[in-house]
């Protein structure tokens, strides 16, 4: 059994789910992954999340222990000894403390990047509204507007794709990837009532990803979330078997 590297909760997970052509992917995926489809549909989600009571190998690190995260990412599966494993890999994940950058990058080589973020949590008994910023020379937003009720994810649906992935991957070379499991308890969701997205991507993520800032998504959901556990990383290599 791997021993816990981090825990944390991860609460109100805003997620954004755009349909793209898989080719726009390929460059950043990882040796020995593939896309994971969903109904023959490629997708690459934003996601805005509260990280909270963050614990680094079970202790708490001072002004680093609640904070908001951004991150890109899209769907990969691994086949393994013992059957596949569906995982993410991340574009670029945004946190607003250097030295949540600096341990990510350093032990996970994740494409980290601080920038000033911020959230807005509003709450009443019949709705909640939730919002996550970030500033890349101006700000970004992201926020959605649902009915306080949480119901369970259904079986077979977009959701449920999304959210049952619970494995990272990292491409660290051409013929070397790193893989990290990710433990939580199967999520709930909010119904989405509305939501706005005022995203420069082309500015925050790179030139390839410009086009989603004029595509709808395929889908939007808010997750509660829970409390996660995250295991150290392993190195995936292949062998060369030349002809």
């Amino acid at each position: 059994m791997a021993k816990t590297f981090l825990k944390a909760e991860w609460r109100k997970l805003a997620m954004a789910n755009y349909v793209v052509d898989p080719d726009l992917l390929i460059s950043y995926l990882p040796h020995k992954t593939e896309l994971d489809l969903w109904n023959g549909k490629c997708y690459v989600s934003l996601v805005g999340f509260m990280f909270l009571n963050t614990k680094l190998k079970g202790l708490p690190i001072p002004f680093h222990t609640n904070f908001e995260e951004v991150n890109l990412r899209f769907y990969v599966r691994h086949k393994a000894a013992n059957g596949w494993k569906r995982g993410v890999v991340f574009v670029k994940e945004i946190v607003p403390r250097p030295a949540l950058t600096f341990v990510a990058n350093t032990v996970y080589n994740e494409n980290y990047e601080t920038m000033r973020t911020d959230h807005r949590w509003q709450i009443t008994d019949d709705e909640l509204s939730v919002e996550y910023k970030w500033k890349k020379e101006k700000w970004n937003s992201f926020q959605i507007t649902a009915e306080n009720q949480l119901i369970t994810i259904a079986e077979g649906s977009d959701e449920e794709f999304i959210t049952e992935h619970y494995w990272g991957y990292t491409k660290l070379g051409e013929h070397k990837t790193s893989e990290y499991e990710v433990s939580h308890p199967r999520w709930q969701v909010y119904p989405v009532k509305e939501y706005n997205i005022d995203v420069d991507f082309e500015n925050v993520y790179g030139k390839e990803f410009g086009l989603l800032k004029d595509e709808k998504p395929e889908s939007v959901f808010l997750a509660e979330g829970s409390a996660i556990e995250v295991k150290p990383g392993n190195n995936v290599e292949m062998i060369v078997i030349e002809s």
